[in-house]
């Protein structure tokens, strides 16, 4: 079973995605992969990730998904455990819903274009599928979630959120910050944007990420 440090790392966690304003009230979820392990924590069922205790901490078998401490998981844990069963580079998954981002959620027109900076490129993606609507929780949703995010890092939920995955903590944090900063830069400018041309964005990932695996 999980560490009581793993939990309390964890609310910590969730609450640091809170006070970033990612969440609010009960508003999005969030999991990790206990290394070395067949288990996967996440938060539970109608809790408040921004106030999240140890107590509301649900600790589940990753494979199955069956409860290992008696705590109900969010209603998003299919795509969660899914996401991590198909990705063994991923340890986190976090679903948000900010304010500027939820907003380019929910237009009817949302751009999908969000290279405005090279922050956006290189971490959280060049592309970013688009999921239509279906109700949260659904069957429907996880199934598209999780074969979005099998080759992506994010999504941008139609009408409701977004979701961001990563190797740590920190890595899945920084996809959903800049996943807002770039939806804050198309909602106060409009149309009046100049995305990163693909050859510029070619160029980035030549010299960072080629730098990053020297």
């Amino acid at each position: 079973m999980a560490k009581i440090s793993q939990i309390e790392e964890f609310v910590a966690q969730a609450r640091r995605v809170g006070a970033a304003g990612l969440t609010i009230c009960s508003s999005g979820n969030l999991s990790w992969r206990v290394p070395d392990s067949d288990e996967v924590l996440l938060s539970g069922t109608g809790s408040w990730v921004p106030e999240l205790t140890a107590d509301r901490v649900s600790v589940c078998r990753l494979s199955t998904g069956e409860i290992l401490n008696g705590v109900k998981p969010s209603m998003e844990s299919v795509f969660h455990m899914g996401v991590m069963r198909q990705r063994p580079d991923v340890n986190v998954v976090l679903h948000f819903q900010s304010p500027y981002a939820t907003a380019v959620a929910c237009m009817a027109d949302a751009p999908h274009n969000l290279n405005f900076t090279a922050e956006m490129a290189l971490h959280v993606g060049e592309e970013i599928p688009h999921i239509p609507y279906f109700r949260p929780g659904s069957p429907e949703l996880a199934q598209h979630v999780v074969e979005a995010l099998t080759d992506h890092n994010s999504a941008m939920l139609h009408k409701h959120g977004q979701v961001v995955c990563g190797a740590s903590y920190d890595q899945a944090f920084e996809r959903a910050m800049f996943f807002e900063m770039g939806c804050r830069i198309a909602v106060m400018c409009g149309k009046n944007v100049d995305p990163l041309t693909p050859a510029e964005i070619a160029d980035l990932e030549s010299y960072f990420l080629g730098k990053e695996g020297k």
